[in-house]
């Protein structure tokens, strides 16, 4: 049973699995290199946020207006999103180190090492990485903004990731030299790069994100294979 990935520039990703539920990660449909054909989406199941940064929640609530998809966010993320309309809901709140399940897949909070306003500038909690364990028993590793950390091994070991989701851009997160030490201490095999410019950087000086997918593959090898969907683009696991 294979799900589909398909990366909508930035952070945002959706995961499409064979009876079509459709799952959105940290949706900021805005983001200058998503195809305008995925800026309203028809149908979103789920949504999944890691941390309250306006390019992570993105366009949750319009889209929770719109389509009413179930929410899972990291407690005070929660809260402050119902202060905004979301519907309450303590089930879907959990914090890190707590587990929810949502139509058979499994979503557990972990460590990250950022920052967490809300998009207002308000509290938006501390950050988190994100564990998906899917119907099919695939694995998921979504790290959110972070820098790489030793406990990241801890992760690899409780979790077992099939594929680890890592940022790779620099400046706000870790850079390639930092996502190849994450990937070393999760050892995982399999790796998608996110918070990247994917096309020309703009001038300066708002030239940010200088990483880039091969530099990752050049410092990992053959060690891990790096998977870089163009935005729009779908692959399947």
């Amino acid at each position: 049973m294979t799900t589909q990935i398909t990366w909508l520039g930035s952070s945002a990703f959706r995961l499409t699995m064979e009876t079509g539920y459709t799952i959105y990660l940290d949706p900021w449909l805005e983001n200058s290199d998503c195809p305008v054909s995925e800026k309203s989406p028809e149908r979103v199941d789920l949504i999944v946020l890691s941390h309250g940064h306006f390019d992570h929640v993105g366009q949750t609530m319009p889209l929770w207006n719109r389509l009413r998809p179930v929410v899972v966010a990291p407690q005070d993320l929660r809260r402050w999103l119902e202060r905004q309309g979301l519907e309450r809901d303590d089930r879907l709140g959990p914090d890190m180190g707590g587990t929810i399940d949502v139509n058979g897949i499994s979503i557990s909070l972990t460590d990250a090492r950022h920052s967490g306003g809300a998009a207002d500038g308000g509290y938006g909690g501390s950050p988190c990485g994100v564990v998906l364990r899917l119907p099919n028993g695939t694995c998921i590793y979504f790290s959110g903004d972070t820098c790489a950390f030793g406990d990241m091994q801890l992760i690899g070991s409780v979790h077992r990731p099939d594929i680890a989701i890592l940022p790779i851009g620099g400046h706000y997160t870790m850079d390639p030299a930092g996502a190849a030490l994450a990937l070393s201490l999760l050892s995982v095999g399999r790796c998608i790069p996110c918070h990247y410019r994917y096309g020309e950087p703009p001038p300066p000086p708002r030239a940010v994100l200088p990483g880039k997918p091969h530099h990752l593959r050049e410092l990992v090898g053959n060690k891990v294979e790096i998977v870089a969907p163009a935005p729009g683009e779908t692959i399947s696991i």
